[in-house]
């Protein structure tokens, strides 16, 4: 955010722009990092819905920020309504097979999350948050009204088969084809499209609505986000018990219709709220300059490296440090191409940091991918002949600041990819855990008769989100405290540290639900008559996952957050959407190749005659490779430094005639000694 923007015009020359707002975060914590607003108190940037200065008695507050929870809570309704019981509907009613509906699934959650990164993109870049949730919440309303419309009809489902489960149903039973599957596939990426874009943006605009400049409202905003999350445990609860129930009950029709009507009273009640809300306008996605350097690298790739890091566009105005041997590295590579070019300032050789010129954000420089320098490079120093001048002409050079900005985003690619398999895990337990409950005994007492009470399969995932519930309260309240005495940390446990432990926790959920499995297949394929054993034996491996995301989710967020440069914030839940849709759609290949692999020995229908267990232990083993290899990615792993821990001291001028580190002159630059207390090593 820019401290001297312009004033907001007056509302003869803005009225059309109420709805071009932002804020610099894509979720909860990004804002609440970032202070009020997104970053700080009201500098034109925000305005109500006329364009015009917000007045805080009549905008803003918990009127506009409650009117946006009851969105979020129609959108945990819809998605988790669809998600968490699709898999028996693709198997039961539309008579698919178990691989192909666990990657319909999961290719579906993979969709909605890589479309919140574009949701996220257009709201920074163009939209803004309200329309950009606007629009989402009514593509939803649509798709979950299609997939209402779709499950209702006679002729969008085969004809009815009395063991779709059984063994040889493939052979028994016709499957959904053709224009039947069109249908359910426009409904349910039509949903995915609407709920991306909201997750995305509506933590954002929530707190939009409070000024963090204000204590009070600072306040307000910290109750805003536990509330936040209140609901999105409130509308998943309510999907996995009420909404499945219905679903297998009374009728799919009618729970997705539940859905259906939810999102229409959601976007009824946003924009009945218009007026009462504040708008932040679009400044621009970090995604644009991560894509303009990459661009500009690559175009500019045959070019030499100046030999002077001075050289590069923008490094005397940079707002991020560069470390020194920068300067020795180009030296060294530039002597490789025969265009040794003397170095402005011998004397940066030192092992300080330095930054020229005003400095507004401490950041740390990043050495490797050397190669996306060239983005810098401007067209008056490239020697280089007038036709490659011509050719680079079209590519102007982006800053060192941008530059050094995406370096440090591809820092965090090594643990970004470590963290996709945790939800490869987290996929199981929405599409085999699942079929694995309608082959087992779901009476609340085992053995009961076989008209009484059955929990819904798709129910049980309620442990799931108990269990995050449960342990995301006592990392709070005691596992976080203890850590804090026994690491002598102020946070307890690191971001590295938590996300490990999901990692575990996640490994221990596939070898405990293998073994579950092995004794669900042994006992139904038992011939003395051992028959179902409980549903209630899936309940650790959605308990171990539940405490696996307690720790993954808050130490992934935490740690993107963290380490993404101060003005790339929402780059923070960008990269960890990503993450989550990559461990659904790797979820997916892994599917489709063992069941290729195995010739669907593995994975069948009938699980009683397949060998799950199997699959399981190939996840578990994975995990600790995985896992292994996220322990040398972490150990290598250097915090970036926070911006209150540097000790700025004004160096002082090298004498005219010293020795050979300090002839040359050293204006217009501070060294900055590094501070590591504190932080997390």
């Amino acid at each position: 955010m820019k401290a001297d923007a312009a004033a907001v015009p007056n509302d003869d020359t803005t009225t059309t722009a109420w709805w071009s707002c932002k804020s610099c975060g894509k979720d909860n914590t990004t804002v609440a990092a970032g202070g009020g607003h997104g970053g700080g108190a009201d500098d034109g940037m925000v305005v109500d819905y006329r364009g015009n200065p917000v007045d805080k008695s009549k905008t803003g507050g918990w009127l506009g920020a409650g009117l946006i929870l009851g969105t979020e809570l129609a959108e945990r309704v819809c998605v988790m309504g669809i998600s968490m019981n699709l898999v028996t509907y693709l198997v039961g009613d539309l008579h698919l097979s178990n691989a192909k509906s666990a990657n319909i699934v999961t290719n579906f959650m993979g969709t909605l999350n890589l479309l919140a990164l574009v949701g996220g993109f257009l709201a920074d870049a163009k939209l803004g948050r309200y329309l950009t949730i606007a629009i989402s919440a009514t593509i939803a309303a649509t798709g979950v009204s299609l997939l209402t419309v779709d499950t209702m009809v006679p002729g969008m489902r085969p004809p009815p088969c009395a063991d779709a489960r059984g063994a040889g149903a493939h052979l028994r039973c016709e499957s959904a084809r053709g224009g039947q599957l069109a249908m359910l596939y426009a409904a349910l990426y039509t949903v995915a499209a609407g709920a991306g874009g909201l997750k995305a943006n509506v933590s954002g605009f929530g707190s939009d609505q409070f000024d963090g400049g204000d204590p009070r409202e600072e306040r307000a905003m910290v109750f805003f986000f536990n509330r936040f999350y209140f609901c999105i445990s409130l509308g998943s609860l309510f999907a996995v018990t009420v909404l499945v129930y219905v679903q297998d009950n009374v009728g799919r029709g009618w729970g997705y219709g539940v859905s259906a009507v939810a999102m229409v009273l959601a976007v009824a009640v946003l924009v009945a709220g218009t007026p009462k809300y504040r708008y932040r306008r679009p400044e621009g996605s970090p995604l644009t300059v991560i894509g303009r350097v990459l661009a500009t690298a690559w175009r500019k790739r045959r070019l030499p490296l100046p030999a002077d890091a001075g050289e590069l566009h923008g490094y005397h105005t940079s707002k991020v440090t560069v470390k020194a041997e920068m300067d020795t590295s180009y030296r060294e590579e530039a002597e490789d191409d025969n265009s040794v070019r003397p170095l402005a300032n011998t004397a940066r050789k030192s092992k300080s940091c330095m930054i020229l010129g005003s400095v507004r954000t401490l950041l740390t420089g990043f050495l490797p991918c050397r190669c996306l320098d060239r983005a810098a490079i401007m067209e008056a120093d490239l020697a280089a002949s007038p036709a490659k001048t011509n050719q680079t002409s079209a590519a102007p050079a982006a800053t060192v600041t941008e530059v050094e900005e995406v370096k440090m985003v591809v820092k965090l690619l090594p643990i970004w990819s470590t963290c996709i398999l945790f939800w490869t895990v987290y996929s199981q337990m929405t599409t085999f855990s699942v079929e694995q409950a309608t082959r087992m005994d779901r009476h609340l007492r085992p053995g009961a008769a076989p008209g009484g009470f059955a929990i819904p399969a798709g129910s049980l995932s309620v442990f799931l989100f108990l269990s995050i519930l449960l342990f995301t309260s006592l990392n709070e309240r005691v596992l976080v405290p203890a850590a804090r005495r026994l690491t002598r940390r102020p946070q307890g446990l690191t971001s590295l540290q938590r996300v490990g432990a999901g990692l575990v926790l996640a490994t221990v959920a596939m070898a405990t639900s293998a073994l579950v499995e092995k004794k669900r297949r042994d006992a139904a394929n038992d011939g003395g008559g051992g028959g179902m054993i409980s549903a209630f034996w899936l309940v650790p491996q959605f308990f171990l996952v539940g405490a696996g995301e307690a720790f993954a989710y808050v130490g992934q967020l935490e740690f993107f957050i963290r380490e993404a440069p101060e003005r790339m914030k929402s780059m923070s839940t960008g990269l960890f959407l990503v993450t989550l849709s990559m461990g659904f759609f790797l979820s997916s290949f892994l599917v489709f190749a063992v069941d290729a692999a195995t010739r669907g020995a593995w994975i069948r229908n009938d699980l009683d005659a397949g060998r799950l267990d199997l699959f399981y232990w190939m996840l578990a083993v994975l995990g600790v490779a995985n896992f292994a290899v996220f322990l040398v990615f972490a150990r290598r792993h250097e915090y970036k430094q926070p911006a209150g821990t540097a000790a700025v001291v004004v160096a002082p001028a090298a004498a005219k005639d010293g020795g050979a580190g300090e002839e040359k002159e050293m204006d217009d630059f501070v060294v900055v000694k590094e501070a590591v207390e504190g932080m997390d090593v």
